[in-house]
């Protein structure tokens, strides 16, 4: 059964008593960005010769550097052993965030990380992540004994205190990106009736919303966007350090 809220596309599921939904624009541009992500890992594959005699070419030196900034800026405080483990999960993270962010850009193409759905699912696997590496490298004996400390009683206090840091990463990014888009359309609509009622400027009007859109789009789609992609990862690898050391 489909259902238009808004400007949402739903797809509602009646497997008995449970009703699932989905957005079908979310679902269809994570989609679009998991697509864009296998084709950029596929081509810069391409770029890892077989013979390591081989000269290097410009996209194994990217390659190269983008490895070395991933492993200082986002699991720079690990242990080697640990953070080989994360760096397939923290980078992953990164570029699906950031890429998402990038999408809006696009006329017409909507953020999945406007969806407080995706942003609150990324931010719960890390905190599922969190505790897996934490039992993992402490076992879980001594990892749920630390939510006693320093004194038993303090045990609800620190449960709260753990799940509200995981609400307050998917709420950031949620709200920062759809924030951007809500004051980029707020500004646009604003900037239309204004060109409007002023018929002497009508004929750079055009113009000038295309450049007003232009610059609101890349500002808050490319710049903000990739700062957030990184908060967000940087946020995900200090809970999973936090927990695991």
């Amino acid at each position: 059964m489909l259902e238009r809220l808004g400007q949402k596309l739903i797809l509602k599921l009646e497997l008995g008593p449970l009703v699932v939904s989905f957005d079908l624009i979310t679902v269809a541009m994570s989609l679009v960005v998991s697509f864009i992500l296998i084709l950029i890992a596929l081509w810069l594959r391409r770029a890892v010769p077989r013979d390591p005699e081989a000269p290097v070419s410009r996209r194994l030196a990217f390659l190269t550097g983008a490895f070395d900034f991933f492993h200082e800026q986002l699991l720079g405080g690990f242990s080697p052993e640990l953070a080989k483990r994360l760096f397939p999960v923290i980078t992953t993270l990164f570029l699906y965030v950031l890429f998402s962010n990038w999408i809006s850009i696009v006329p017409k193409a909507e953020s999945p990380t406007q969806n407080l759905n995706v942003t609150m699912g990324l931010a719960l696997m890390v905190y599922v992540l969190s505790h897996y590496y934490a039992i993992r490298t402490k076992g879980a004996r001594v990892h749920f004994r630390s939510y006693l400390e320093p004194y038993p009683f303090l045990l609800p206090m620190n449960m709260i205190g753990d799940f509200g840091r995981t609400l307050s990463h998917g709420f950031r990014l949620f709200g920062n990106i759809f924030g951007g888009a809500i004051l980029t359309t707020i500004v646009l609509s604003l900037t239309a009736k204004v060109i409007a009622a002023m018929p002497f400027v009508a004929p750079f009007g055009f113009a000038f919303g295309v450049g007003l859109g232009t610059f609101l789009n890349a500002w808050f789609g490319v710049f903000i966007g990739a700062i957030q992609a990184l908060v967000f990862a940087l946020l995900a690898s200090v809970y999973i350090r936090l927990m695991a050391t």
